[in-house]
């Protein structure tokens, strides 16, 4: 039997889907030769609904993973995907197993609990309107009810980073690094947010403006970016090796943490930026209880 080069990946999820399609990427990008085809069917709540996804899997044959709390649906999704001859699993049985064996407790079979409105989702909308409120330098007024502060140069990945903390949870403030052109005031005297530099490699930078360019316009020039750097710096290599020097400089002057993003993705960034999140507030906390 000749390998594989792709195949079918069917999500079934009572909520969103979200967790399946995270896990189901996590494992499928460990098989480089082979691709998967998505099929996400979220909020399947009904006998009806669980009817027209078994359609498609079995128009579509291949691997089921799910995240049901309905155990009617689950032994429908299962007998069914049986006879298809399709392998099914659940994604969350051992965490439940595992739980219900600590804990000696049973689960809320409750689909999608964790979308409830809670406090922890209103946090987040807070989080998330705090920081389009402060992207890009907006608000610098008011940083010190931010919880992080991200600085750097242009095309640091600030803002995606931003907003994939304020879906943690996190009120993130950004601000650019523009040569010649000096911080919001008060900024090096704040107190309360974790402020944290976001730097890269010169030829990575370059690249990324260099598409920027041409993303904004395909007939763009060097230079081209309204209103900043119209002179070509924008893409010379030595002038933005003089930027990312700066902007360290200014970091270690202020004693604050960088995170080098050259080869890092945006959830990479983002974990570090929480892990260093954690310990500054063991330390303000720690501080706090001396004084």
């Amino acid at each position: 039997m000749s390998p594989r080069s792709s195949f079918h990946f069917h999500l079934v999820s009572d909520a969103t889907g979200e967790t399946l399609v995270a896990v189901a990427r996590a494992v499928a990008s460990q098989f480089k030769s082979v691709s998967s085809v998505e099929h996400v069917h979220p909020l399947v709540r009904s006998a009806r609904q669980l009817e027209r996804v078994l359609a498609e899997i079995a128009s579509e044959p291949g691997i089921v993973l799910y995240t049901l709390v309905d155990e009617g649906l689950i032994s429908e999704l299962e007998r069914r995907c049986g006879e298809l001859g399709c392998p099914c699993l659940s994604v969350l049985a051992p965490v439940f197993q595992l739980l219900r064996t600590h804990l000696g407790l049973e689960s809320a079979a409750q689909a999608g609990a964790q979308h409830d409105l809670n406090e922890s989702y209103f946090r987040r909308i807070d989080a998330l309107n705090y920081t389009m409120a402060h992207d890009d330098g907006q608000g610098a007024h008011d940083l010190e009810g931010a919880d992080v502060l991200l600085l750097g140069i242009s095309r640091t990945s600030k803002t995606p980073t931003s907003i994939y903390l304020a879906n943690r949870g996190v009120r993130t403030a950004n601000i650019p690094l523009v040569p010649d052109v000096p911080l919001p005031p008060g900024v090096e005297e704040l107190q309360g947010p974790l402020v944290v530099g976001l730097i890269a490699t010169p030829d990575r930078i370059v690249e990324i403006r260099h598409n920027r360019l041409l993303g904004l316009d395909p007939t763009a020039k060097e230079g081209a970016l309204s209103g900043r750097l119209t002179d070509g710096s924008y893409v010379d290599r030595e002038h933005v090796a003089n930027e990312i020097r700066s902007s360290r400089r200014l970091c270690a002057r202020n004693g604050w943490p960088t995170i080098d993003v050259t080869r890092r993705s945006i959830e990479e960034t983002a974990a570090a930026v929480i892990s260093m999140l954690g310990e500054h507030r063991a330390k303000r906390a720690a501080a706090a209880a001396e004084a």
